[in-house]
């Protein structure tokens, strides 16, 4: 009897275990939970979004985030029913993908970052020597939009400009090697900002004038051949020493790589006199989306994560500030003197970018 009384105590203590360990992992998954957003990006906060820092600090809010990359101009086009937000790169694309959310509230616009052209050192030597740019030392400057866009209508090559001579790998026409403003958001804002400083300071409206500079956009597109629909691979490849000297990009991917202490070689970080600043402008599409895009804005980690990635951050400049103050050899932390151009609505951009097409 005793045995038969041991034998049962002992299956009950074992069944006792067996539940305790259930609820713990029960209570466990509880704590731990997060609640799967899946969104559509532009290309350039990929690597945000891969980060591990950034995926535990979402985690540690409740979020897992699946994000998928697309051009800021195409993703209209996309089964938005599917997403609970888009992020493209700027307010125009983020306008029109807000008519397709029935979520109340309008866009959220976490970070920004402004358009800058990258150069190798020889290259804007030459510019500033020939007017089309100023230096304030190694690795910064202007590029005078003005002067750049008359060299450009004028179809100047490196061969005319004095001291090109020295540099066997400036020939040929001086132009930015920028993305397809069709699909892409950073095509799409060299585009606003040449038409802006183009057409006298007048921010495009209607189709005279779209008119008035058609024929000069078409110039700076169409002298570039074929573009990717991303910034990444351009850059990527001046970065490696190959490609055009002068390519449009964001001054975060520039910054990033400052931050992560990457060395950028003979890299001069050239800002527009007259740029556009890119809103990474985010339309919820979802209640959930919304809540995720809510903590982006003011998460301070989340912040300071975004910082890393070289953004700066919406209402929050002294983090930025703060981050590159090692690097002020690069980065204009207060973009002084640097007008931000107005952008057109999306449905004269896009009329611009397929004007330089034909």
């Amino acid at each position: 009897m005793r045995r038969i009384v041991g034998i049962v105590l002992a299956v009950l203590l074992i069944g006792g275990v067996a539940v305790a360990v259930v609820a713990g992992r029960d209570s466990k998954d509880t704590s731990t939970a997060t609640k799967t957003v899946r969104g559509v990006i532009g290309s350039e906060k990929a690597e945000f979004f891969a980060d591990p820092e950034v995926v535990k600090a979402l985690a540690a809010k409740g979020f897992t985030v699946k994000a998928e990359t697309s051009g800021s101009w195409a993703m209209d086009q996309l089964p938005l029913k599917d997403y609970d937000f888009a992020f493209p790169g700027s307010k125009a694309p983020a306008d029109e993908l807000q008519h397709k959310s029935s979520v109340k509230g309008g866009p959220i616009r976490p970070f920004y970052s402004p358009l800058v052209v990258v150069a190798h050192r020889g290259a804007a030597q030459v510019l500033a020597d020939n007017g089309l740019a100023t230096l304030s030392g190694k690795s910064s400057g202007k590029l005078l939009m003005a002067p750049y866009l008359k060299a450009a209508k004028a179809d100047r090559t490196w061969q005319q400009l004095k001291g090109a001579g020295k540099h066997a790998e400036l020939t040929g026409t001086v132009f930015i090697t920028s993305t397809d403003p069709v699909e892409s958001n950073s095509g799409a804002l060299y585009l606003a900002a040449a038409s802006y400083v183009a057409d006298g300071g007048r921010v495009a409206a209607d189709e005279a004038a779209i008119d008035r500079t058609a024929p000069l956009l078409k110039k700076l597109i169409q002298v570039q051949g074929a573009q990717q629909t991303s910034s990444d691979a351009p850059f990527r490849d001046f970065i490696s020493g190959v490609g055009n000297p002068l390519v449009l990009v964001y001054e975060s991917q520039v910054a990033s790589l400052l931050l992560q202490k990457q060395d950028l070689g003979d890299l001069v970080l050239l800002y527009p006199d007259t740029t556009v600043s890119s809103d990474h402008t985010l339309v919820p599409l979802t209640d959930s989306g919304r809540q995720f895009g809510e903590l982006l804005s003011t998460d301070r980690r989340l912040r300071e994560l975004a910082v890393r990635h070289g953004f700066r951050p919406q209402g929050a400049a002294a983090e930025f500030t703060a981050a590159t103050a090692g690097h002020t050899d690069y980065i204009d932390q207060q973009l002084t003197g640097i007008r931000q151009a107005p952008v057109p609505t999306a449905t004269v951009l896009r009329a611009m970018a397929r004007r330089t097409r034909g």
